[in-house]
């Protein structure tokens, strides 16, 4: 790191702690390689996670290094509505995933959740669900990688872009291809540690520079900012958060599909060693994420004051970071965005790889071959992915992440597909009636049905309308699944047997076909 400390000012304790956190991570993390001794114990951790493993995984997976960045500049432009994303939009859903989805997936068996939809519907239903995400999550993969070397490493520390880029690719690829989800999620432990002080150091030092809560309440109504203190903001209104859209498209929609569909997330909760590990992870997961919009919207807030006219509201935190932290604390608010960053690249890592190995090539070579790769080329495959896409990623991350607004980016891809997910994910969890072509149909023409919605001019009053085209796509998949469903032949009962939610809980061969299955 030639000139580091001379540029940056930077003391020696903060380079010490700055080596020290890398090595460690990288130790930590290729430890766990030794215990990856199948395609189980690669995508699934062997199912022996604890929960709260489990629960602080699925923290930091979700909440990184551009939550940091995208919530606090949302906050800066759009207002503290935005911390409505954690508080509404994940606490409540994360409840009803513990309660409902969780206990079936983990007793299901599956890897993935395109897996389950293949199972429950057909393969067609796989592939589409599972190229979707797949796609979404190397692009989002791509994005990480350039929103932390971009925004904040760039501002914050003035390294070079690139630089940082390839070496988040080297450390993250390295440990994640090596250990799989349990190197993941035990380096996501100490990551969430590390980031928690940071973020709450971040925190106090802004109201301390302000002087307090109250004080940043009147310098904002002063400053003429005081609709950015309302959590919810009237329907009519042209910012990306209208109520109804927070309570219908976020709380009941994107919310639940988010924390019930999602790879990233849910894959955890596979891992677990019981079912009681998996609620609990995920109850636990929730507790935790109670605390992240005081950490990432407040000091947005508190950079309009400090920073008044900006005009990249994502650059609000790096700009705090610059600004407010003395030089014996920059090492330790690095190290924190370097696990944020981290945490969200080495989760998006494997659950990509897993999605592309099981849901895609080898749900294709079944298909064309009629046999299944063997537990010895799954793991061998998972590796060789988990390399091509870091490698893949680092290089198309200056191009993908070239977007203005990065957390409405994010929740504007989302909305194209979590809505049709969570209609054909839903039916086929809670109702036997729903047949392959509904489902089929449902997730196509709802996928269509999104974009249409999403780039039709004069629909809804806001200028990003995701909440709404989350809302109203379910809605219309939810239809379409029903229609087609009633109009085909229903499945038999050996093809959805152990599929349905109410067999896999109360039946008791499936029960004890799937207690096999976990203990083989």
């Amino acid at each position: 790191m030639p000139g580091l400390e001379g540029a940056l000012g930077l003391a020696g304790i903060d380079i010490a702690i700055i080596i020290i956190y890398m090595v460690g991570v990288f130790v930590l993390g290729t430890f766990f390689g030794k215990y990856v001794r199948n395609a189980g114990d690669f995508f699934i951790a062997g199912k022996a996670l604890p929960f709260w493993a489990i629960g602080m995984s699925i923290v930091v997976s979700d909440i990184g290094a551009m939550d940091f960045v995208g919530v606090a500049g949302s906050a800066y432009t759009h207002g503290i509505a935005v911390a409505n994303f954690d508080w509404i939009g994940s606490m409540p859903a994360m409840v009803f995933a513990a309660f409902v989805f969780v206990p079936y997936f983990w007793r299901s068996g599956v890897f993935t959740i395109p897996e389950f939809l293949g199972r429950r519907y057909n393969a067609a239903v796989q592939v589409i669900h599972g190229t979707i995400w797949a796609v979404f999550l190397f692009t989002m993969l791509s994005l990480m990688l350039w929103v932390t070397a971009d925004k904040l490493m760039y501002v914050v520390l003035g390294w070079n872009r690139q630089f940082t880029i390839w070496l988040m690719a080297l450390i993250t690829g390295v440990y994640t291809f090596s250990g799989g989800l349990s190197a993941v999620v035990m380096v996501d432990v100490v990551q969430m540690i590390i980031m928690f002080v940071g973020g709450l150091s971040l925190l106090m030092l802004s109201l301390w520079q302000i002087g307090g809560w109250g004080a940043l309440r009147e310098q904002l109504t002063a400053a003429g900012h005081a609709d950015h203190l309302n959590i919810l903001l009237p329907h009519n209104t042209d910012l990306p958060y209208p109520w109804t859209g927070i309570v219908f498209g976020l709380g009941i929609v994107l919310a639940i599909a988010y924390m019930s569909g999602n790879q990233v997330i849910v894959q955890r909760t596979l891992g677990a060693r019981s079912e009681w590990h998996a609620k609990g992870g995920m109850l636990f997961g929730g507790f935790l994420k109670s605390f992240i919009p005081l950490m990432v919207a407040i000091p947005g807030l508190s950079a309009l004051v400090l920073i008044p006219g900006l005009k990249d509201g994502d650059t609000a935190v790096p700009e705090m970071i610059r600004l407010l932290l003395p030089p014996g604390l920059r090492g330790l608010m690095f190290v924190a965005l370097f696990a944020a960053l981290i945490s969200s690249v080495d989760s998006t890592l494997n659950s990509t790889t897993t999605i592309w190995t099981t849901d895609i090539l080898g749900r294709f070579k079944q298909l064309v071959t009629g046999v299944a790769f063997g537990e010895r080329h799954v793991l061998i495959l998972g590796r060789v992915f988990t390399v091509l896409f870091i490698i893949l990623a680092a290089l198309v991350a200056p191009v993908v992440g070239q977007t203005e607004s990065v957390y409405v980016f994010i929740q504007t891809a989302l909305s194209l597909f979590q809505g049709p997910t969570l209609a054909i994910l839903l039916l086929g969890v809670c109702w036997r009636r729903a047949t392959r072509w509904g489902g089929l149909a449902g997730l196509v023409l709802g996928v269509g049905f999104t974009f249409i919605l999403n780039f039709t001019e004069g629909l809804f009053p806001s200028e990003d309308p995701f909440l709404f085209v989350a809302w109203w796509s379910f809605v219309f998949s939810l239809i379409v699944t029903v229609v087609v469903s009633l109009c085909t032949p229903p499945e038999p009962d050996e093809k959805i047997r152990g599929l349905v939610w109410g067999q896999v809980v109360s039946d008791g061969v499936v029960q004890r076909i799937l207690t096999e299955r976990v203990s083989s």
